[in-house]
């Protein structure tokens, strides 16, 4: 085998040995374990923070919700008749769970044309540009989680119009949000 050859193939097995992470972090209801799991995270939530202002616990508290730190996380898959793959619910995909209009939309507004919902730098900056545009569109504070994820979920023209208010689950998943971003505030204070 040539030395062309040998070096190519050391390439490839070196490059499938750095594959990305999507698995999530060990003891997701500790932010010091997360961190330390992934010192990467917090890195990518606080540039998001320095440039939109939305705190990391915030961040933290959304992917949490959306999909447990799970990189490349789908919506489950739908059948007809319990056995025909149909499709899957939504488009929503990554860490921040953005949907594909969504995603464009802040791709397009930012100019992070290479922007991947599978990458944590990505889905930090996603989550801070949609929460700072709550903010502007709704008046809801960059600081109040409860409320941010409300808008999250439903959209701000669904927040807006207050399509929230008749689901007492989505009422229950935010206030449940809000307590996880109070929980992991205090903790990074102490571990950061």
């Amino acid at each position: 085998m040539s030395s062309f050859f040998r070096a190519a193939l050391f390439l490839i097995l070196l490059g499938s040995c750095s594959a990305a992470r999507y698995e999530a972090p060990r003891n997701l209801d500790n932010a010091c374990s997360i961190v330390e799991d992934r010192p990467h995270y917090l890195r990518a939530m606080e540039m998001s923070e320095r440039r939109w202002g939305v705190p990391v616990s915030v961040q933290m508290a959304t992917i949490y919700q959306e999909s447990k730190f799970v990189g490349n996380a789908k919506t489950r898959q739908e059948y007809f008749l319990g056995v025909f793959p149909k499709g899957r619910i939504s488009s929503a995909y990554g860490y921040a769970q953005a949907l594909d209009g969504t995603w464009d939309e802040y791709r397009d507004s930012t100019g992070n044309w290479a922007g991947r919902r599978n990458n944590i730098y990505d889905a930090a900056d996603f989550i801070g540009w949609y929460m700072s545009e709550t903010k502007r569109r709704a008046g809801v504070s960059l600081g109040n989680a409860e409320q941010q994820y409300l808008a999250y979920h439903e959209g701000q023209g669904g927040y807006l119009r207050g399509t929230y208010r008749s689901k007492a689950w989505l009422l229950r998943v935010a206030r449940d949000v809000g307590n996880r971003a109070a929980m992991y505030d205090r903790q990074l204070d102490r571990c950061t």
